[in-house]
């Protein structure tokens, strides 16, 4: 037989998940007006996916590591011009990364 406490704690659980749903999280409310720009990023200041060997934010091991990305204002990050002529873009790219 259930006890109120178990009872309370499933109630608790089941409206915080039925919450969650309804809000917008905050990464949806910052995807709708930024993206994902690979190779602009300083090294261990990419926001996520370093590539193989790194785990998440702030992994990067090389400044403007291709395969790292940052999120920019939506509409940015193809014309950021970068040193040595590079410039941002929506695809990992394969220049630039940690061998």
């Amino acid at each position: 037989m259930l006890n109120r406490r178990t009872v309370n704690v499933a109630l608790v659980s089941s409206l915080a998940a039925a919450i969650a749903t309804l809000a917008p999280s905050a990464t949806a409310a910052e995807d709708k007006n930024q993206e994902k720009c690979y190779g602009v990023a300083l090294k261990g200041q990419n926001d996520c996916a370093a590539g193989p060997g790194t785990t998440c934010s702030g992994t990067s091991k090389v400044d403007y590591q291709g395969n790292a990305w940052k999120l920019v204002p939506k509409g940015t990050c193809t014309t950021m011009e970068l040193p040595g002529g590079r410039k941002g873009s929506l695809t990992a790219q394969s220049r630039d990364l940690l061998q």
